[in-house]
């Protein structure tokens, strides 16, 4: 079987209702050609630098699909793969983003606890891909203009060289993803290769 990875966004889960979508709709119309591989990402970059690291190991993988933060890293997995990837309201700079989260945090799907400081966000920085990087890459971005997490605006110029996406309205969330879904996997089938 093929996998495309499902790289979830932050304080989010594999639970979540895209990442649940995603697999419910591979198995519903290939049953038998496609798995979804959706880890429960840890809450330190160090940590999901060694889970990345693992995951790009497997075989078989032919795609990423991210969400917010999980785009981000969908983006690092395509760079380090030349796969493609679909991206999904991406978080450009999330390093930049997180600054205004410094402190304790609870994840709400684990209860595990952890800190956001400068240390944190300077790690997640080596996951950064440069807008001239993201050129080469065959990479799918999809945004919403209302989202109310992510200015929607820094991804469409940190990806202005790769297909945009972008659609009026929304959320965060990405209103109508299941509606979109098979358009973004095509993307992924039609960009294959199998690593």
């Amino acid at each position: 079987m093929k996998k495309i990875v499902y790289l979830h966004g932050f304080l989010s889960s594999p639970k979540s209702v895209k990442a649940q979508q995603t697999v419910a709709y591979c198995q519903q119309y290939y049953p038998d050609s496609i798995e979804i591989v959706a880890p429960q990402l840890a809450n330190t970059p160090e940590q999901v630098a060694i889970q990345l690291a693992k995951i790009l190991r497997e075989q078989d993988i032919i795609g990423f699909i991210g969400s917010s933060l999980g785009g981000y890293l969908a983006s690092y997995c395509a760079a380090k793969t030349a796969l493609p990837a679909v991206l999904i309201n991406p978080a450009a700079y999330p390093y930049q983003l997180l600054s205004d989260y410094l402190g304790e945090h609870q994840h709400p799907y684990t209860n595990e606890k952890f800190v956001i400081d400068e240390q944190f966000n300077a790690a997640l920085r080596q996951f950064d891909v440069t807008t001239q990087e993201l050129q080469a890459l065959k990479i799918s971005v999809w945004l919403q203009t209302e989202d109310e997490t992510l200015n929607y605006k820094e991804a469409e110029e940190k990806y202005k060289h790769n297909e945009l996406n972008i659609q009026a309205g929304g959320s965060h969330a990405f209103d109508n993803y299941l509606e979109c879904l098979p358009t973004m996997l095509q993307y992924l089938f039609n960009h294959q290769f199998v690593k």
